[in-house]
């Protein structure tokens, strides 16, 4: 088969259940890959396309593997993509770790790598200790070694390069994302005389809030997250895991900065890049911010992306000497501005108001006089990673019995392109404290049954089922369009301020939110013209969520126009809705 298809790493993409004819794609670090047909009975080889045709092959560099020693005498291996035409002396070089930690680079094509050698640079990958592919003593060796041993194999390795001629010592940058985000950062940090310049793109400049800020549905991953990192709540490991966070040793930090953050980020959330973009710059220090406000944990929509590699390469180019397109399209450029932050205005985002009072203060009271059972319908869209998704949904509010208890009965049903889900609520008739959740959409069902002190239920998908189970430090109230009911049902008038819980099932833990009547306002929408109630909601511990709802002001409340933010777990973006009908 390679003598027809030729050089390169193959693989099997897909097959046919007689195991007769297979997909198979051929991959190299020049290729993307190419996709051929095979026979297994004939032994025939057909070319079928080339999902990038366009790409101009003859001008990409080659990656080389490389290893070398680290300083206890671990054996690293790395990948060195020089430019092409170019030989691999004195030359600039972006130092690039990966993600993860508990991941690895491959030889093969790498868009990154390709790009910084069109620009001038090389680029060095290493598979430093806890990284995969290299058997559990090495993978294990990286326990705990943030910032020390795992920091020095990628230090070993760019005083690899500069020993053998092939980096310029002083034109060497480093740059990564997630973990090599932080790697960047204790690059900087740890062995500032190193590094030309960084960019930090999504990571972690403190490992203390990185490890408290994990959420209670990622239990498993917190129990991995201690063992190989370390335990905030232990004594024992909290100076160890300052000692490791870049952000404590921003003063020795000499060369410039570049800080890419997504707004929506679940894992290395904004506070991680405001601390130690606000402590560079109090230091006096080089400094630039990046944050889009539709990204999560790595961008995804197409400008966002091409516009943080504008922005790298006039840094790169600034600092190392390279090459820069100095055109840009239109939107990307929008897209840059956009996100770009003066630093000079970064504040660190705090809680608002008393949280842990609100933990465990009384709900705010209801007036149920307001509700009569009614039907709304909705249209509405989800603007999520630069896509816009159409939503209708249909709520109906009706009194009904759970057993012996009077309850209100919510039903909505949202269709959009994923399909139709259809979520039930039945609350308390008096408290509108929630008694039961039932959802489903698609193979997904949800059943919750909720009491003052606890939540209990399972989440079953595609038959497996997996139980929901939290305690509570106090009652709580529906979320959705519960929530809406509540909102409906409080003594509004503008200036009016509480604060509310919520159990929100996709985190599995309790949000805590401030309430704030802005004012009156008429909104016209095809339902009518309505004066309403602007209520303003925001997540108290500073994470993006919340957003703007309008209630009509008349013997029948509802919501009129809502335009809310989607969880960082679900890309973020905002979901803007407005009253169609109702009867």
């Amino acid at each position: 088969m390679k003598k027809e298809i030729g050089d390169g790493d193959l693989y099997i993409s897909s097959s046919t259940r007689d195991d007769r004819l297979h997909i198979v794609v051929v991959t190299s670090d020049t290729n993307p890959g190419l996709a051929y047909l095979y026979d297994m009975e004939s032994g025939k080889i057909e070319f079928l396309y080339n999902p990038r045709p366009n790409l101009p092959s003859e001008h990409l560099a080659k990656m080389e593997p490389i290893k070398y020693k680290s300083r206890d005498g671990l054996t690293i291996h790395g990948y060195l993509t020089v430019p092409k035409g170019i030989k691999a002396k004195n030359l600039p070089v972006v130092i690039n770790p990966h993600g993860g930690p508990w991941a690895r680079d491959s030889w093969g094509y790498n868009p990154e790598a390709q790009f910084f050698a069109n620009r001038g640079y090389a680029t060095f990958q290493m598979n430093f200790r806890a990284s995969t592919g290299y058997g559990k003593a090495f993978f294990n060796a990286g326990k705990r070694k943030w910032g020390e041993e795992m920091q020095n194999d990628i230090t070993d390795g760019v005083k690899y390069l500069i020993d053998k001629g092939i980096a310029d010592p002083n034109k060497v940058a480093i740059y990564g994302g997630s973990y090599g985000g932080y790697a960047t950062l204790a690059g900087l940090a740890f062995t500032p005389d190193l590094y030309a310049c960084g960019v930090d793109y999504v990571g972690v400049s403190n490992l203390l809030t990185l490890l408290s800020s994990i959420p209670p549905y990622w239990e498993t991953a917190r129990k991995f997250f201690n063992e190989h990192v370390g335990d905030p709540n232990n004594p024992e490991d909290v100076e160890r895991l300052k000692r490791q966070s870049p952000l404590f040793s921003a003063n020795k930090i000499k060369a410039p900065l570049l800080v890419i953050q997504g707004a929506n980020d679940p894992r290395c959330k904004v506070p991680e890049s405001q601390q130690i973009v606000i402590a560079m710059r109090d230091l006096g220090r080089d400094v630039e911010y990046l944050v889009a406000d539709d990204e999560g944990h790595g961008f995804t929509g197409v400008e966002n992306r091409t516009a943080i590699k504008v922005a790298m390469e006039k840094f790169f180019a600034k600092h190392l000497g390279g090459r820069y397109q100095e055109s840009v399209k239109e939107s990307v450029q929008e897209s840059l501005d956009e996100m770009w932050v003066p630093v000079e205005s970064v504040v660190l985002e705090k809680p608002e108001g008393d949280i842990e009072t609100a933990k465990t203060a009384p709900l705010p009271a209801v007036d149920t006089d307001h509700l009569k059972p009614s039907k709304m319908k909705y249209a509405g869209k989800a603007a999520v990673m630069g896509q816009e998704i159409d939503l209708e949904v249909a709520v109906k509010l009706s009194e009904a019995k759970r057993g012996d208890q009077n309850v209100w009965r919510i039903i909505s049903e949202q269709s959009s392109m994923m399909g139709v889900a259809i979520d039930t609520f039945d609350v308390d008739h008096k408290s509108l404290i929630p008694v039961y959740r039932g959802a489903k959409q698609a193979g997904t069902r949800i059943n919750i049954n909720y009491s003052e002190t606890a939540i209990n239920g399972a989440i079953n998908m595609q038959g497996r089922e997996m139980p929901l189970t939290s305690d509570l430090e106090a009652p709580v109230y529906g979320n959705d369009t519960a929530l809406d009911v509540v909102l409906t049902s409080l003594p509004l008038a503008p200036g009016y301020k509480t604060t509310l819980r919520v159990f929100d099932i996709l985190s599995q833990s309790v949000k805590i939110m401030a309430l704030e009547v802005a004012g009156m306002e008429s909104v016209t929408v095809p339902a009518g013209t309505f004066e309403t109630f602007k209520i303003e909601l925001k997540n108290m511990d500073g994470e993006p969520g919340g957003g703007t709802i309008h209630i009509s002001n008349d013997t029948n409340r509802c919501v009129v126009r809502s335009i809310m933010q989607l969880p960082p777990m679900m890309g973020g973006g905002t979901v803007t809705s407005e009253l169609q009908a109702i009867e």
